[in-house]
């Protein structure tokens, strides 16, 4: 459910993958190889590729209120493609994800950002949710398995800090006129996201990830905030 659009995607092809090894700890990469599957048509996961980054958490989902909305990769969202949104992994990247009760297994592409809720890690597409056994729950414990990368997990991107959503518009004013007054070279951007709630958005000198991390420590808010990459 990214507020930098909303999600994008196109009607997949349906296809299984051998279950995942037991889930790990958070954020820590492997090395489990996969056969050759197909995430959506002319996407094609080669043989033998290998998990890049892991990470285990709460997954939720996200529809119509966002369907043929703008995602954040530029794509129109499709709430009945196999696509995701995620804070930080690189957009357009591919990856296997696997509820951990049933042990369902999808690939799928991540396109948009969020979910701006603290306890959860992915906002699955509507279809996606289907098939993840997470639609009718509305969340289920995940592994996600970042299979391929547009770009590095580690190392460089476009980071922003999103906070919000705010009781009212004027709360988010006072904080976006407090944050322009201290941090001068930061460009802020608010905005009513698609349900209706007031939202920040604060990109730093250069994009750099240390400066948005900086400024999380530094803003004392009852909004939530949250580090996220914008490639």
């Amino acid at each position: 459910m990214a507020f930098l659009a909303g999600c994008g995607g196109h009607r997949s092809v349906a296809t299984r993958v051998p279950p995942p090894p037991e889930a790990g700890s958070n954020s820590k990469t492997a090395s489990t190889p996969t056969p050759a599957v197909e995430a959506e048509p002319g996407i094609l996961v080669p043989p033998g590729a290998k998990v890049i980054y892991t990470e285990t958490g709460w997954a939720s989902w996200y529809g119509p209120s966002y369907h043929k909305r703008k995602a954040a990769n530029g794509e129109v969202y499709d709430m009945n493609g196999m696509t995701a949104a995620h804070r930080t992994i690189p957009l357009n990247s591919i990856a296997r994800v696997t509820n951990l009760k049933t042990g369902h297994s999808e690939i799928l592409r991540i396109t948009d950002r969020g979910p701006f809720v603290n306890d959860r890690i992915i906002d699955l597409s509507k279809t996606a949710a289907q098939k993840l056994d997470v639609y009718r729950p509305g969340t289920a414990q995940v592994k996600i398995e970042v299979l391929q990368s547009p770009a590095p997990m580690d190392q460089g991107g476009k980071w922003c800090v999103q906070i919000g959503a705010f009781k009212n518009s004027e709360d988010a004013a006072k904080l976006k006129d407090k944050l322009s007054r201290r941090y001068h070279t930061a460009k802020i951007l608010q905005f009513t996201s698609p349900i209706g709630e007031d939202w920040l958005r604060v990109r730093v000198a250069e994009d750099d990830k240390r400066r948005a991390e900086e400024l999380i420590q530094e803003t004392h808010t009852d909004a939530a905030m949250f580090l996220v990459r914008l490639d």
